[in-house]
Order: C-alpha cells, then structure tokens, then sequence
C-alpha cells in the first residue's frame, strides 16, 4: 500500500487488502490497532464492515463515538454507504458478513466494476478455528470470493493465514 501511495496509484478507492476475522469482537478489536498503523498515511483508506455497521455516515458516526469514545480518523470509513461508494483500502469483517456481502447487490462495488480491479491480499485472521464443518464452508466462501473478485486470474492475489495460537510446540506437531 506504500508503495502505490509512492506510485500516486492509491488515489482511486477500491479494496487492496481484506482481513477476515472469525468474529466481530476481532475485527473490532484491530480497528483501534489500525487506527494506530494508518493515522500517519492518510492516503490509505481502511473500513470495518459488520453486522452493525450503520448505513449512514450521521448513525455511524454517533454510534462509533459511543463504541470507541473518540471521532473516526479522516482515511476511515465508517458508514455503509461511505463504504458501498468509495470502498476503502483495507476492509475488515468477518466470514458471515462476507458471505452477505457477496450477495447483496448494494455490497457489488467492492468486487465487481471499477473499484473492484485491485484486490491484492487477503489476511484470514485466527486460522486455527477453521476446521471441520466450518472450515469448508469458509473454504468455498474464499473460493467464491477469488473467483469473483479475481475472474480465474492466478497469482494476483496473496493470501495469508495468521494465528496467535501456536499450540503446545513438539507435542501437537512431532
């Protein structure tokens, strides 16, 4: 993202990066670190898109102060309808609002048409809850997701796994 920033490529709005999180408390959670990380690069814009992101600027803005006790950075985008016209850089939500987001057809600027064109990375945050039953169904969402988003080009977009949770070493993992 620094680099297109340096490239004078970043002006256009359009997600670069997705972070999925199992659970809204995660991604919640991350949008004060982010606010942290980007405050000194404005020009990247970053977004967190879940259940209760509130559909205009006016609701969210009153219901992000009460949530976070303090006004929105200018690069962060707060609203659903901020959001749906100007996708950010880097969205964050979780695996079921991005299920609705796939579908909805007020949610399409973020994979289809001209904002749609950049996608670069995608972070699945937590890997290690994703097993059995619910790990395929977040499977076919990806794949579902990089189809869309991607129309079969490979090698375009970096996919990450990360987890906090590393286990007991030798003893889970001979």
């Amino acid at each position: 993202l620094l680099q297109e920033g340096e490239s004078n490529t970043l002006k256009s709005p359009g997600v670069r990066a997705l972070l999925l999180y199992p659970m809204n408390a995660l991604a919640n959670d991350q949008v004060k670190r982010l606010r942290e990380l980007f405050e000194p690069f404005p020009e990247i814009t970053f977004g967190r898109y879940v259940g209760d992101t509130k559909k205009t600027r006016v609701d969210a803005l009153e219901h992000y102060r009460q949530r976070f006790g303090t006004s929105p950075l200018p690069n962060e985008l707060i609203s659903r309808e901020e959001m749906q016209a100007n996708p950010p850089h880097v969205l964050l939500t979780n695996y079921a609002m991005l299920e609705y987001l796939l579908l909805r057809p007020d949610d399409t600027p973020f994979f289809d048409g001209e904002h749609a064109k950049s996608w670069k990375f995608l972070v699945l945050d937590e890997a290690h809850v994703y097993n059995g039953a619910q790990g395929t169904e977040v499977a076919y969402l990806l794949r579902r997701l990089k189809d869309r988003v991607l129309k079969s080009e490979q090698g375009r977009l970096r996919c990450f796994a990360t987890s906090a949770t590393l286990g007991r070493g030798g003893e889970d993992n001979p």
